[in-house]
């Protein structure tokens, strides 16, 4: 186990170092795309941005790892990646706000009308908490679990997403959508490097356990999707699909996806968790078993608005710094994948 656990430390650690001199190398080919437009007298990116704003139009600037900017008008309609006929397991729930808002979507959200028809029943919601530890740190948690057992959600506590087959609850049972949104190992360590590695950590040993309770078929395809580099080094970590395929995943009889969402920006894209999924350390930590390759169908901007009444909550809730809130600044991501090959279970 020890061994294990030093190479997978090793690996992530190497995997850190390349993407830190890929960021460096991309900063430094900003820098001369810069100097080169200030001698070519192009206009800088601070007056760029005047003119945007002079003429009232508003942008999203998405920075796609080894691409270029791209921006994505904010009239976009939201990617919505949930159809009424999926079955659907919500991990580190923390206060269960958004359980409830996709238990209950808001009628003046034309965007989730499609999810009035979800049954409750197909929702099952999970906090690593036990019940107990969850309300202390949630004040709000107690009312809100409350609507979700009376309308039909399974609700469940004390479920590590590292070990879910630990869960008798789980036993025989599969999802079409396994959904983790701002995942956290919540250990408090200052030193970057440390907490970066825990957290890999943590998303590795999430996508291990889960795999086995993903629901079998072919690759769900993704519409306008371009096709997919042979190579497993490739650069490509997935479609940035803010664009007309916004809804149009194919799911019917396909096999499960996952759904993982964070914030873009640093320290978060350092968890690099596209090339986590796609090429991870060979052996699982504290398992002889390795760890499952997935595939990258698509990724997308997380609109926190559109799920009323969902507030994402620290891992250490509301006692730390008053009001355990996080989260603010910068553009949430959703990566969704796919299992590339099902494993023997």
């Amino acid at each position: 186990m020890g061994r294990s656990s030093k190479s997978l430390k090793n690996a992530l650690n190497s995997q850190q170092s390349r993407l830190k001199v890929k960021e460096k190398a991309s900063h430094a080919a900003e820098i001369a795309e810069q100097k080169a437009r200030k001698l070519a007298g192009g206009p800088s990116a601070s007056s760029r941005s005047k003119a945007n704003q002079t003429t009232g139009q508003r942008n999203e600037i998405i920075r796609a790892p080894g691409k270029g900017k791209r921006t994505l008008p904010s009239t976009q309609k939201p990617t919505i990646p949930f159809q009424p006929t999926d079955i659907i397991l919500l991990i580190g729930e923390g206060n269960f706000s958004f359980a409830h808002a996709l238990a209950r979507p808001s009628p003046s959200k034309a965007e989730l009308a499609h999810l009035v028809h979800l049954p409750s029943q197909n929702i099952t919601a999970t906090a690593y908490d036990s019940e107990e530890d969850c309300y202390a740190k949630y004040p709000d948690a107690k009312d809100i679990v409350a609507d979700l057992r009376g309308w039909g959600v399974e609700v469940l506590f004390s479920v590590d997403a590292t070990k879910l087959e630990w869960n008798t609850a789980f036993k025989g049972r599969r999802w079409s959508k396994i959904v983790w949104n701002f995942p956290h190992a919540g250990k408090g360590i200052n030193d970057q490097d440390r907490n970066i590695l825990s957290n890999q950590t943590l998303i590795l040993g999430f996508l291990h356990s889960a795999a086995k309770f993903l629901k079998q078929g072919p690759v769900p395809s993704v519409a306008g999707r371009k096709k997919q580099k042979a190579s497993d080094e490739d650069e490509d970590e997935g479609e940035e699909t803010d664009n007309d395929t916004r809804n149009s995943l194919e799911s019917g009889s396909c096999r499960g996806t996952i759904l993982i969402t964070l914030r873009n920006v640093p320290p978060y894209t350092l968890w690099d968790v596209p090339k986590l999924a796609k090429n991870p350390p060979s052996l699982a930590q504290g398992s002889t078993s390795s760890n499952p390759r997935y595939i990258i169908l698509r990724s997308f901007a997380f609109h926190r608005e559109i799920w009323d009444g969902y507030e994402h909550r620290m891992t250490k809730g509301l006692r730390a710094h008053g009001t355990g809130k996080t989260g603010e600044g910068g553009e949430d991501r959703t990566w969704e994948l796919c299992l590339r090959d099902i494993p023997d279970v």
